[in-house]
């Protein structure tokens, strides 16, 4: 699904334009990011929820020429599927 197909969907269910339903999809999507750039988890009880992982800097490897290219530290978005989820999709 893309976020245009969300929007659509988010205003099929609901009493809101088009327009209104992409500005209220876009402010979750903005809610989860700016969560997570400070650092704080994002749970959605019965859905999910969004965690940063730390990776540490490495070594890798340029595929094409073999040198070593230094691999800096990042964190990385992480979701974990809730429990409620996981029973609805393997049901």
């Amino acid at each position: 699904m893309t976020k245009a197909q969300l929007v659509e969907r988010v205003a099929g269910n609901s009493s809101l334009t088009r327009k209104e339903a992409e500005v209220v999809v876009q402010a979750v999507l903005d809610s989860i990011v700016h969560s997570l750039k400070s650092g704080t988890k994002v749970e959605l009880r019965g859905f999910g929820s969004f965690r940063l992982r730390n990776r540490a800097a490495r070594i890798g490897r340029n595929p094409k020429t073999g040198a070593k290219v230094h691999v800096p530290a990042k964190r990385v978005p992480y979701f974990k599927p809730g429990k409620d989820l996981k029973e609805l999709i393997n049901s």
